[in-house]
């Protein structure tokens, strides 16, 4: 179900804007020369520590937005936002951190391009958390066709998209998952457990003869 890391955004940001950040006049001023050193090291550690998971900002940016060329420009302000805000990283889980931003630039642009997508009511006491290891859609799950995975995660509300995803898809932990997105354990649970629900249903549904796919 992983999509192909977009070689596009690695070349914007190398050959624009992340390059352009370090191109400070080169006066013979010391204070010009320790400012364009600074600029030199923060940008080498950023493609050290970050640029690695441009995979999976993108990844993560195509399915909250469900298009290729949408996902491109998410990703790319997501990595430019990280770079800004990169002398606040201190360290830790990089490829999370940088998930972050990607989530809240999409939402971002979700609020803003496509509202009716993140105003779906749910009610999150209402739902109990089912134990993945027995339930049958996580079998369903693992033998069903990849495409049709894949439309049937794309019809999932952007809330259980996102934690399929990452869960799923990216391989973070409760913890890490209800860190990024500030919603509790139990609740990350819950919206888990109600998605993977959802996709045995549309999987079921398109399983049975005669239901075109």
């Amino acid at each position: 179900m992983k999509l192909i890391g977009n070689c596009r955004i690695k070349s914007y940001v190398d050959g624009n804007k992340l390059r352009g950040t370090s191109v400070l006049n080169k006066g013979r001023d010391p204070q010009e020369r320790d400012k364009r050193l600074e600029e030199q090291n923060k940008q080498a550690r950023f493609e050290e520590t970050i640029m690695p998971h441009l995979d999976a900002a993108y990844n993560l940016a195509r399915w909250l937005t469900r298009n290729e060329h949408d996902a491109e420009d998410v990703a790319q302000d997501a990595v430019l936002r990280a770079f800004k805000f990169f002398g606040g990283f201190r360290g830790g889980n990089s490829r999370s951190w940088l998930l972050s931003i990607v989530r809240n630039t999409a939402y971002t642009w979700l609020q803003k391009n496509r509202r009716q997508e993140i105003a779906t009511a749910f009610d999150e006491a209402t739902h109990d958390v089912e134990d993945a290891a027995s339930n049958p859609e996580v079998l369903l799950l693992k033998n069903a066709d990849r495409q049709d995975i894949m439309k049937a995660v794309e019809e999932l509300p952007v809330e259980f998209r996102e934690v399929i995803i990452l869960r799923e898809l990216e391989g973070m932990s409760y913890k890490e998952i209800a860190e990024m997105s500030g919603a509790p354990i139990g609740t990350v649970m819950s919206r888990l457990a109600r998605a993977r629900k959802q996709l045995q249903q549309t999987l079921g549904q398109r399983s049975q003869p005669g239901v075109s796919k």
